[in-house]
């Protein structure tokens, strides 16, 4: 007789290594530490200069929302670094040439300016320029800062993700840029605008609402 696979659930099991690394990092968004700022990184790109199409929807006629194909690419990309606080839902982005040791030093000295008191976990992937001999040797010279590394595949913990999608649509959808320093410009403006209208990031779905019966039938048989 075959057994049934076991419930998906979040949980420390034996010889699951991989299951409690991603407990550790969601108990880092339902019950930090007491006096640590917990952080999720991530960088988005590369964003080329062009005409995004605009966000999906339906226009007043009842029609989908069109647009001409674009294959106009400029020659300069750029990569936009971003870091969402889950507390309070405040952003600090940043854009760069491209993805590599330094500017990511850069963008960790962003984050640690805006959070001048306590420790800082930065929930973040495990990629070459987070953990390259230049960035471990940089993080000795700032201790407040450390890293917890998501395991492979497991993107859907980063909730920076999900604020990239909002980003999406206020700093890129039906936009046209043509060059980095428009692309830098839309996202400072974004991220001040989100930021204006952040709230705090909570983990997990919130409960159903219960439905209460407006009318009850009685069968009588």
């Amino acid at each position: 007789m075959w057994s049934l696979a076991p419930h998906p659930v979040l949980g420390a099991e034996p010889g699951s290594r991989l299951r409690g690394k991603r407990t550790r990092i969601v108990a880092f968004y339902t019950s930090p530490p007491e006096g640590v700022t917990v952080l999720c990184a991530d960088e988005l790109g590369p964003v080329i200069p062009r005409t995004f199409p605009p966000a999906l929807g339906w226009s007043p006629d009842g029609h989908r929302i069109k647009s001409k194909l674009d294959y106009g690419r400029g020659p300069e990309k750029t990569w936009v670094y971003g870091a969402l606080r889950p507390v309070d839902g405040r952003e600090v982005t940043m854009t760069a040439s491209s993805r590599n040791s330094v500017n990511y030093q850069w963008f960790l000295q962003m984050v640690e300016d805006a959070n001048p008191t306590g420790e800082i976990v930065v929930v973040t992937e495990n990629l070459s320029s987070h953990n390259s001999l230049a960035t471990r040797i940089w993080l000795e010279d700032h201790p407040r800062i450390r890293h917890a590394f998501i395991p492979v595949g497991t993107c859907w913990l980063n909730l920076q993700e999900g604020w990239w999608r909002i980003f999406r649509k206020t700093a890129l959808a039906g936009q046209s840029f043509a060059g980095p320093a428009e692309i830098d410009q839309a996202t400072r403006l974004a991220t001040a605008q989100l930021n204006s209208l952040a709230t705090p990031w909570v983990w997990g779905r919130p409960a159903p609402p219960t439905r209460t019966l407006r009318r009850r039938f009685i069968y009588c048989l």
